[in-house]
């Protein structure tokens, strides 16, 4: 198997590392990993392309490439360029340095990567692990994700990656903010909604007088619905949702149409 893997916190992020070593674990002896990942911290940039500018991309070591751009355009680079000869049978993003639970899917690169493999007909995988007081002062606070990720994703090619008519199926993996002894198993969860958190700015005024904001996120242990990633992630349990790249609020087409649908 010939695996491509990026990430959205840059190509020296210790997720990165752990990623690397999921991603061999699943090759075996046969198979072989590429990285091409950003040359600098991408977080929050969702799936952003650099489609007005040009991309350097440059060799970090063998079959490591660092590109300066967003996690989608080492997606593109990868396949198209880096790996154009032999491209991947599968693209693992991650793993992320806090989790892309909740309203986080929506700003995440680490999601954004996932999303343009899938567009490119690669079967794709994002994998983020939440932080909380019981993991930060590990020395390895992706305990839960080393541990656990191989078998996940074992799992999720084992059930395969089905497309629809248009978009193709790629799955978001959130490992619990826990020891990987403390985790309880996985759950299969629908995107979850943190109430009443959101982002937001925080102002501040340098000492030549110029304002500037800074981007603040809300807090991350809020709880959602049953059923739902955030919920399972705090309770101890790796959450695993499937996703396409379709934003239709399809439970909204009957009463629009009726509404709107005129000849």
């Amino acid at each position: 198997m010939r695996i491509l893997v990026t990430n959205d916190d840059g190509i020296n992020a210790p997720g990165l590392v752990v990623l690397e070593q999921i991603a061999k674990d699943l090759a075996g002896p046969t198979g072989q990993v590429w990285t091409v990942a950003p040359a600098f911290e991408q977080s929050g940039v969702g799936h952003c392309i650099s489609y007005t500018r040009p991309t350097l991309i440059s060799e970090h070591g063998p079959r490591r490439v660092a590109v300066e751009g967003s996690p989608a355009d080492c997606v593109l680079a990868g396949v198209h360029h880096v790996m154009k000869d032999t491209p991947p049978d599968l693209v693992l993003s991650g793993v992320n340095r806090g989790n892309n639970s909740a309203e986080n899917t929506l700003y995440s690169g680490t999601i954004g990567a996932a999303i343009e493999a899938a567009l490119q007909g690669v079967r794709a995988v994002a994998l983020s692990q939440y932080y909380g007081p019981d993991n930060l002062s590990l020395e390895n606070p992706f305990e839960a994700s080393a541990a656990r990720g191989a078998d996940v994703v074992r799992g999720l090619l084992a059930h395969g990656f089905p497309a629809s008519d248009t978009y193709q199926t790629f799955y978001n993996v959130n490992f619990p903010p826990c020891p990987a002894p403390a985790v309880k198993g996985v759950r299969v969860t629908t995107q979850g909604f943190r109430r009443g958190t959101n982002f937001g700015v925080e102002p501040h005024k340098a000492p030549s007088g110029r304002q500037f904001l800074w981007i603040k996120g809300g807090p991350q242990h809020t709880p959602t619905d049953a059923g739902t990633d955030a919920h399972a992630n705090l309770a101890g349990y790796v959450s695993v949702t499937p996703m396409r790249a379709d934003l239709t609020a399809h439970d909204q087409m009957a009463g629009l149409k009726t509404a709107l649908d005129s000849d």
